[in-house]
């Protein structure tokens, strides 16, 4: 049966998003229909408002969800209804070139793109961010886009597990296989950066050095692991450098998506080291390097997507750390709000206010947190 719910739309490119009512299709063979529990305000909900990302509208917001399957249509195995799961907004088709290759997080048919899904808005179909709008009491998404998780695991937890701690983790883990004594620069601590800083720290990383624009951010970074601060400004390479030794970073992590600060991972970096991009930025944010630097100074320039991972695979692994103690998520969670407060929560991010805000729907404050 179909459905009425709430949910945060941009109509229009330009405007500000508004709670509307929504409806909901019916569910149909291999989909599921989840009630949300708890979902976080991440930077690429905010770049889908900005204008550095310049999807179709009217638009319902959100990817980074956690939440309870109320109903499952014909031909579902993953899940059944009172299933918890974590929303996967890139779920691999195991059939591409990519899939079959080992690279499920470049999947040719992920939802990787604002799409339709049967939803309507005042009777007319509306998008959905990254095939999920999961900022919606409620979604109707294929079994493939939710991943169980144990009961026990708080439902704000679970949500962050799907894109912030993954993709921070990932990147530490998967892309850059950060090793025990290596120094790191992590530049951009919101969600998945501070996600960074406790993954390298706990890969052993000697030494984790937080870069973010205000000084406000450095008990944020302190509780995830890092061992130095610094407030980022234009002689940002040379502090770098007179904490390591005066060689740079092993590894420069760019969580932020614009390309100065791209460059300026790039500087913090050692000869022979790794920059990992890991923010998402804008289609003509160019950045620019010389052939001769990139010669000479023999560093990787890579990207991390999704954390480099299978999210069927590592989030119920993170799943299982975070209930045994070994991954801590509670320093990244700042502030739990409304629906309706997540265009603030935005106005927060863009000042570089804060962590993550987490958005808590009826049902989801009970449970218990891990």
């Amino acid at each position: 049966m179909s459905a009425y719910i709430k949910g945060l739309v941009v109509r229009a490119a330009g405007t500000a998003p508004a709670v509307e009512e929504l409806r909901l299709p019916e569910v149909g063979p291999g989909q599921v229909r989840v009630g949300i529990r708890a979902a976080g305000v991440c930077h690429s909900d905010l770049s889908m408002v900005n204008g550095t990302l310049s999807p179709p509208h009217p638009l319902v917001l959100g990817h980074e969800a956690a939440g309870e399957v109320l109903e499952a249509g014909a031909g579902v195995t993953r899940v059944r209804p009172g299933t918890h799961v974590a929303l996967n907004w890139s779920p691999a088709c195991r059939e591409c070139w990519f899939c079959t290759h080992g690279e499920p997080w470049l999947c040719a048919a992920a939802n990787v793109a604002a799409l339709e899904n049967g939803s309507t808005l005042d009777g007319a179909p509306v998008h959905v961010t990254l095939g999920l709008g999961a900022f919606a009491e409620q979604v109707v998404v294929p079994e493939k886009a939710v991943i169980a998780v144990p009961d026990e695991l708080s439902w704000e937890n679970a949500a962050l597990l799907g894109c912030a701690v993954l993709t921070g983790t990932g990147a530490v883990r998967n892309t850059a296989r950060v090793a025990a004594g290596d120094t790191v620069v992590v530049i951009g601590l919101g969600g998945v950066g501070l996600s960074v800083v406790a993954a390298a720290r706990a890969a052993g990383a000697a030494a984790v050095i937080a870069v973010d624009l205000t000084e406000a951010k450095k008990a944020l970074a302190e509780a995830a692991g890092a061992t130095d601060f610094v407030v980022s400004s234009d002689n940002l390479s040379k502090d770098i450098r007179s904490r390591t030794q005066r060689l740079g970073a092993d590894h420069a992590f760019e969580c932020v998506g614009r390309a100065s600060t791209i460059r300026a991972a790039w500087r913090a970096t050692r000869r022979g080291g790794q920059v990992t991009v890991v923010g998402m930025g804008r289609s003509d944010d160019m950045v620019e390097l010389s052939a001769l630097d990139i010669f000479s100074s023999a560093r990787t320039l890579r990207a991390s997507v999704y954390g480099s991972a299978d999210p069927d695979v590592e989030v119920p692994a993170l799943a299982q750390d975070v209930l045994s103690g070994a991954l801590r998520l509670d320093h990244l969670i700042t502030d739990r709000i409304t629906l309706a407060e997540v265009p603030a929560a935005f106005d927060r991010m863009a000042r570089g206010e804060g962590a993550r805000s987490v958005v808590v729907f009826p049902g989801g404050a009970p449970q218990p947190s891990s």
